[in-house]
């Protein structure tokens, strides 16, 4: 058992020495790239996701320094055809980059990473000299040709030099020039069975082509066939709030929401399994260490990107282009960089059929509001600070005291937003709602061409409060707006909170410049 090659599989232990959900149909995934051409394989996930677990378990599956059968018996890779075929085969060579990364500050980190990994290799290999000369790649050459043994070869946190390090400097080139010699020279097919990288960010690209192009690459917006490795699904979480009698949908308002390629609710596994720890869904996002990058990017402020988080703080999607990204977050030169930095980060969830970005859930909601906060962004600040004022005007009936705070939100706004139209008044109420989805769900239903748009506040669960609809005329009276409320047929959900609802309609003149508002309470 060495610090990198055969490390065992303690770590995969600990997993399953606390609570764990089955994710090791990866294994599976895994084992039919062995020895292909398709052997080599980079998952990039934001932090929390599991990237680090999957390695373990990876690590402990194929490691032939120790039996793991009994660790697998009772998962789902058990009863694979592939099984007993690679179960504790292999040399495992286990490299965890942050290991490094938090010991050295200096251009030659990666001689430092050659260095240690040679020297444990080479005493798990007495029978094979090891030459002073001789880099890493070198030595497992001569241990394949004098063992016939192939590796398999596993990197967690294959990124942590890209992320601490800048794209310009030694240290970087020297980095990817390592990652070539090991896994693009032509020896390479010879010495490891399989390769798999993980990390939060895909491969780096030099100008516009991959610096590994012979890996696939499975990311958080192109995740392949990996999307439901990685992540909890939706039955997941209700299997784990069944067990420990938690609120399903509060633990899926709080984490769920992110969409990884077809699987369209993916929920932050790391954030579940605390919230069902202790019993309370509140914000655990702050542990991931992102946020300070976070807020850098955004004080940017490229090409408008603040009038796109703010839209999606209203809870709307902002159309992103991610192909141009140089998977450098210190390079980052466009809106669409930023944004896509961000859905790497797990800040933002990506809908690859429409090329759209938005926040997830509450949680990252919650340190979006945050980073605003960071950047000074005064008007908006002022705006989400009022809203609870605003909530508690409507629950009141107070016709005056809600057409001051859409006065004071639209005032707030009218340099972020154009105001000539139905979308943007949406898009401002819902900003001035914001407190609001504490207590309640907000859809937003923008009909064009008709002159208005809907917003309806359904609370959530255990949540005494009305249902709330909101129509939004412009240049029309706010009696009209209730008047298209009364004329509408209410969707199935409107209905059932029939018994208790608020009709809220307010109108904008452009002329005067001034908000309306008439508030009428049903009852049944």
């Amino acid at each position: 058992m060495g610090m990198y090659i055969n490390t065992g599989n303690a770590g995969f232990q600990r997993a399953r020495n606390g609570e764990y959900v089955d994710k090791s149909a990866l294994i599976a995934a895994i084992n039919r790239t062995i020895d292909t051409e398709k052997s080599y394989s980079c998952v990039s996930r934001s932090r929390r996701f599991g990237k680090s677990m999957a390695a373990a378990m990876l690590a402990a599956y194929y490691d032939k320094s120790c039996d793991s059968r009994a660790l697998f018996a009772d998962l789902q890779i058990a009863g694979d055809p592939t099984f007993e075929r690679y179960l504790n085969k292999y040399p495992v060579i286990y490299l965890d980059v942050t290991g490094f990364t938090t010991r050295y500050h200096d251009d030659n980190i990666v001689e430092h990473i050659d260095a240690a990994l040679k020297a444990d290799i080479a005493k798990a290999y007495p029978q094979v000299p090891d030459k002073e000369e001789y880099d890493l790649m070198d030595l497992l050459t001569d241990i394949h040709q004098a063992t016939g043994e192939k590796f398999i070869f596993i990197i967690d946190e294959w990124d942590a030099i890209c992320r601490e390090f800048k794209s310009d400097t030694q240290a970087m080139d020297r980095y990817v020039n390592w990652l070539r010699r090991m896994f693009k020279d032509v020896t390479g097919k010879y010495v490891f069975a399989a390769v798999y990288m993980t990390g939060i960010l895909p491969i780096k690209k030099y100008k516009t082509e991959s610096a590994l192009n012979n890996f696939l690459e499975y990311s958080m917006v192109e995740p392949g066939n990996t999307a439901r490795f990685f992540g909890f699904t939706k039955d997941e979480v209700k299997a784990l709030a069944e067990k420990h009698g938690m609120d399903f949908d509060e633990l899926e308002k709080w984490y769920d929401g992110y969409q990884i390629g077809d699987e369209p609710s993916v929920f932050n596994p790391n954030s579940v399994m605390q919230a069902v720890d202790v019993g309370r869904c509140r914000s655990y996002w702050a542990s991931t260490g992102a946020y300070d990058a976070v807020a850098g990017y955004i004080r940017m402020n490229y090409e408008g990107l603040k009038d796109d988080i703010i839209r999606m703080l209203a809870g709307g999607r902002c159309s992103v282009d991610p192909t141009m990204f140089g998977n450098d977050m210190s390079t980052v030169r466009s809106k669409d960089d930023v944004l896509t930095v961000l859905i790497h980060l797990g800040y933002l969830s990506y809908n690859w059929r429409k090329d759209e970005c938005y926040i997830p859930n509450r949680e990252v909601a919650g340190e979006m509001v945050n980073a605003v906060k960071e950047n000074n962004w005064k008007p908006v600040v002022d705006a989400l600070q009022k809203s609870e004022q605003l909530l508690q005007a409507t629950l009141d009936g107070d016709e005056e005291a809600v057409v001051r705070g859409v006065d004071a939100a639209h005032d707030e706004n009218t340099s972020i937003l154009s105001y000539n139209d139905e979308n943007s008044l949406a898009c401002v109420l819902s900003i001035a709602y914001y407190y609001a989805r504490n207590d309640y769900v907000m859809h937003r239903e923008l009909a064009s061409g008709k002159g208005f748009a809907d917003i309806v506040l359904l609370p959530r669960k255990n949540v005494d409060s009305p249902a709330i609809i909101l129509e939004l005329k412009v240049n029309k009276d706010a009696d009209a707006a209730i008047d298209q409320i009364h004329r509408k047929q209410y969707p199935d959900k409107v209905r059932e909170h029939a018994d208790r609802l608020l009709l809220v309609g307010i109108n904008y003149d452009r002329e005067t410049k001034q908000h309306t508002c008439r508030i009428e309470r049903v009852s049944q």
